[in-house]
């Protein structure tokens, strides 16, 4: 079931929208707001209008759901390419005018090279797992032109836990930022997927230890940050 791309279709067609529910393994239910994913620019939250301002040359959109960044950016004049494994999603972003969308996964993209790729609403989820970030940053270096970006965010969600379950968590070298998540919309559910938040101290280990620069360019209120990797010379 393409729970993302059921909502976004159903709002867009004003088919009886209902909200967005997800839950992880460690929090319970929330509410994403299906309208949210239709957003325009002034209703973004600081870093991802950050993000936005921070792009040039051509882009790719990873994980474009209803295509609300790469809007703003055509819509601007820049080149955009806009990828997203929800079928429906990219349907609707066809609808909205997009003209570069495409039913697709990161890792099964190598038509182009990119001067700013963006991965936002915590684009490291995007890389599953701890185990699988080495594996997503190699291939995103090849997607880059030279001097090329990847602007990206996430969250330190230490704040999530006690004491005991952190120390539970490293006794058995598990990294506190892999959830699993469950989503929910109208009587349809998913099945459980891995969805990994990065804190910006074990980002940067890892993004230099694959060749890249890492660089924090703003910080959210609540643990957030948006992150800038560029391509160690």
């Amino acid at each position: 079931m393409d729970i993302f791309g059921q909502a976004i279709a159903d709002y867009y067609y004003n088919h009886s929208p209902e909200d967005i529910r997800t839950e992880t393994n460690i929090s319970k239910e929330d509410i994403l707001p299906t309208a949210y994913l239709f957003r325009k620019y002034k209703e973004m939250p600081p870093i991802e209008q950050q993000a936005l301002q921070e792009c040039r040359g051509k882009i790719l959109d990873v994980g474009c759901a209803a295509g609300s960044h790469s809007l703003y950016l055509q819509n601007k004049g820049l080149p955009v390419h806009a990828i997203d494994i929800s079928k429906k999603s990219i349907q609707i972003c066809s609808l909205r005018g997009l003209q570069h969308a495409y039913h697709t996964s990161l890792l099964e993209w190598n038509k182009e090279k990119y001067d700013t790729i963006l991965l936002m609403m915590n684009g490291t989820g995007i890389f599953e797992t701890f185990e699988k970030v080495p594996t997503y940053l190699q291939h995103l270096k090849t997607l880059l032109v030279p001097n090329g970006q990847i602007l990206i965010d996430s969250s330190d969600i230490k704040y999530m836990y006690d004491q005991e379950e952190l120390d539970a968590l490293y006794m058995f070298k598990v990294y506190y930022g892999e959830l699993e998540f469950i989503v929910h919309y109208k009587n349809y559910s998913s099945s459980p997927f891995p969805w990994l938040y990065l804190d910006p101290n074990t980002f940067k280990k890892i993004a230099e230890y694959n060749g890249f620069d890492f660089e924090i360019i703003k910080k959210g209120k609540h643990y957030d940050y948006l992150a800038r990797l560029t391509v160690i010379p």
